[in-house]
């Protein structure tokens, strides 16, 4: 199986959403639908980035990574924002 780490961008709200999957595609259409409660108001959603693991423990490690400090900071370095 597959993990996924990934950064959405709400252009509209200036705002970026990290997160963790298995299935990347359903979960940006879970994010634009509105299933997701704390994404809702900021719809809608592009993937920004991603990067894909073998293990979940890896991916969630990546995951709390880019959700600290000096992870957000190689997000905004990195996506030119």
């Amino acid at each position: 199986m597959k993990y996924y780490v990934y950064v959405l961008r709400s252009d509209k709200f200036e705002r970026n959403y990290t997160g963790f999957t298995t299935n990347l595609a359903n979960r940006l259409k879970e994010h634009n639908s509105g299933k997701t409660i704390s994404t809702r108001p900021y719809k809608p959603w592009k993937i920004l980035y991603s990067e894909c693991f073998s293990t979940k423990k890896e991916a969630l490690d990546r995951e709390k990574y880019l959700k600290s400090g000096i992870g957000r900071e190689f997000i905004k370095k990195n996506m030119a924002l």
